[in-house]
């Protein structure tokens, strides 16, 4: 019997980690591509502060009113633009004004920066509230986060749904050091 106590104890405690602090995860679809890949693990920091350009995970159910397969299980990874609050504005050249301040989207090539992220798919309605285009801008609500995927041409995300509720979210992508494009994941800063 006191082999039981050590095994329920480790087994507690790993219950706690994996619900409450870290976690790990499977890229679904390419959204995220060529920074993430369909198939590549990550891990999932639950407790991380979001900034923007962290790549989170949230639960889409609710969220993604447009997509029919969306079930109370369905996960979105995608990319944090705007924080509660931020003014955000998307110019016809590609060009990201956060609170009137040029960010750099380095991290995907012109092309997804212009005609991906302004061409709007024809499936699917553009959001309400989210407004693209030289001297357009919009403002993130308290309490939520404006989100793109970095595969912008094919990506679903707040172009199509609008803001992502913090209550959402289960917590920030960190990639594997072996990661090809690590670096552009754990810690892109675009200011």
């Amino acid at each position: 019997m006191s082999w039981v106590w050590p095994i329920m104890i480790g087994l507690i405690l790993a219950f706690i980690v994996k619900t409450f602090l870290f976690s790990f995860a499977n890229v679904v679809g390419d959204s995220m591509a060529p920074n993430l890949q369909a198939g590549e693990h990550v891990a999932l920091l639950k407790t991380a502060k979001i900034k923007r350009n962290s790549i989170i995970i949230f639960n889409a159910y609710g969220v993604d009113t447009q997509e029919p397969n969306v079930t109370p299980k369905t996960k979105y990874i995608k990319r944090v633009i705007g924080l509660p609050g931020d003014k955000i504005e998307y110019r016809n050249n590609g060009t990201l004004y956060v609170n009137n301040k040029l960010i750099s989207q380095a991290y995907i090539s012109k092309k997804q920066q212009s005609i991906g992220t302004l061409t709007l798919s024809t499936a699917l309605s553009p959001a309400q509230g989210v407004t693209l285009g030289t001297n357009k801008s919009f403002t993130v609500p308290k309490g939520k986060y404006f989100v793109l995927g970095d595969n912008r041409k094919i990506s679903n995300d707040s172009r199509y749904y609008g803001f992502v509720p913090k209550t959402k979210i289960l917590g920030v992508v960190k990639a594997f050091i072996w990661s090809k494009h690590h670096k552009l994941i754990n810690s892109f800063n675009g200011n």
